[in-house]
């Protein structure tokens, strides 16, 4: 059975704002490296939508003017994935996409058996719903050395505690920091 891994960027205080967070080549890189190492990646429509929109490449395969090599890299990481979406009203995702139907619960378990090397996933109500379900394997905070004020901020509603046991770090020229962690069981 493959893992089910949780990442996301946030800053010091706790906001998960795709806008807030330190981007730079290495930390492009290492995105690209976490997306390489799962078979597949789960997510839920916003995420799903949001990252087409930045990340789909043209048919051609060609990067765009704006797009420097790490973001390429990662653009073709994230492009060439296989990517379930979970929404009530996305019809048809066609970024080699397809939506999970029927329960959720139920639907993630067999995604998990399905894939050696596990999912991905990212955003803010998904992994709530997973973290509630206790189907999330690894979680990584990558955390930038920023205070935004504001919000969004990951799993906020949480009915119980997860309690995590640090695994490992990396740390980025940036001053940003990846954690991961397990869930304690």
């Amino acid at each position: 059975m493959g893992a089910l891994r949780y990442s996301i960027n946030v800053t010091v205080d706790g906001c998960c704002d795709h806008r807030a967070g330190i981007a730079d080549d290495e930390l492009h890189e290492y995105s690209a490296e976490i997306i390489d190492r799962a078979d597949a990646l789960l997510f839920g429509r916003v995420v799903y939508t949001m990252m087409e929109e930045a990340w789909r490449l043209p048919a051609s395969g060609e990067l765009p003017d704006w797009m420097d090599p790490s973001m390429g890299e990662f653009a073709r990481a994230i492009d060439a994935k296989r990517k379930y979406v979970v929404s009530s009203t996305l019809e048809a995702p066609d970024w080699n996409a397809e939506l999970v139907e029927g329960d959720l619960v139920e639907s993630v378990r067999r995604l998990k058996d399905r894939y050696e090397n596990g999912l991905y996933v990212g955003g803010v109500t998904l992994p709530l719903a997973l973290a509630d379900a206790g189907l999330i394997d690894e979680y990584e905070f990558i955390v930038h050395p920023r205070i935004a004020g504001h919000g969004p901020t990951p799993f906020k509603g949480l009915a119980a505690y997860v309690d995590l046991t640090l695994v490992g770090t990396q740390k980025f020229a940036s001053g940003a920091t990846a954690m991961r962690f397990v869930p304690k069981r």
